[in-house]
């Protein structure tokens, strides 16, 4: 079995086989952080910070702001211009990025890509480098897996989630397994990919950091952020999903978290 780490994924280095296997016909994601936006008054200039293939940022693109989306994958970024057309796509690494200083009213950080910054020191450089990105009073909206949530449940590490699908005719299936790191407070991820073309199977390895409400709080008021929401849904990958008008609620006990922050405006 080959193995890869997160450096090396087979669906962040595929980008089309990423659609096929994550669907967002509805646009979920997109609209549920334009309506963030809208509901806190944010300005035009959105960065969408790890875009993935483009379709949130072109989301944000045909609403009428001019979005800039950034990523650390080629290859990725490679697909947004291809299908995703309307924003300016750039490379650039979460754990440290400078595309100018004050140019955005909003920093957008979906689907658990803030989590990539596994230690404190990669956490600070992040909230930094979008700190200098942020106009006074801009946005940082983010949507997360919530720490809190494997505080005595294991629901989510006791069996493995096993998903099938198929793309371009080859039938591929997956065999996901999370596992707590205490230490590190990380969610360690193994997934394997088997599919029936006849290619090897392919083992790869990833993590997120776990952050717990209160210290993602106590983070982003040591970066000169205050925190306007931070609750557990309804958001894109909640169950039940966000729906037009719906309000964010007021826990954050369940498995997704989500933020909305103001930077202070005498940053």
């Amino acid at each position: 079995m080959t193995s890869t780490t997160a450096a090396h994924n087979l669906l962040t280095d595929n980008p089309e086989l990423y659609e096929a296997r994550f669907p967002d016909p509805g646009r979920l994601a997109g609209r549920w952080t334009e309506d963030c936006l809208r509901r806190h008054g944010a300005g035009p200039h959105v960065l969408d910070l790890g875009c993935g293939t483009g379709r949130d940022a072109a989301h944000l693109h045909c609403a009428g702001r001019s979005v800039t989306g950034a990523d650390l994958s080629e290859a990725m970024l490679a697909h947004a211009r291809t299908h995703h057309p309307g924003p300016e796509y750039v490379r650039a690494d979460l754990h440290g990025f400078d595309l100018g200083q004050g140019v955005f009213d909003a920093v957008v950080c979906l689907d658990s890509a803030l989590l990539y910054c596994h230690t404190n020191d990669q956490l600070d450089a992040l909230l930094k480098s979008c700190r200098h990105a942020l106009a006074p009073g801009g946005l940082l909206i983010a949507e997360m897996r919530n720490g809190a949530y494997f505080l005595g449940r294991s629901d989510l590490l006791d069996t493995p989630a096993v998903n099938s699908f198929s793309w371009q005719g080859t039938a591929y299936r997956s065999t996901t397994s999370l596992t707590v790191d205490r230490t590190a407070q990380l969610l360690r991820r193994t997934r394997a990919w088997t599919a029936d073309d006849g290619s090897a199977p392919v083992e790869q390895r990833s993590a997120w950091r776990l952050l717990f409400p209160q210290e993602l709080r106590h983070l982003l008021a040591v970066h000169g952020f205050e925190v306007l929401e931070l609750h557990d849904g309804p958001g894109p990958r909640t169950e039940p999903p966000w729906q037009n008008g719906r309000l964010p609620g007021t826990t954050t006990d369940a498995d997704r978290l989500h933020v909305v922050a103001r930077l202070h405006s005498t940053h």
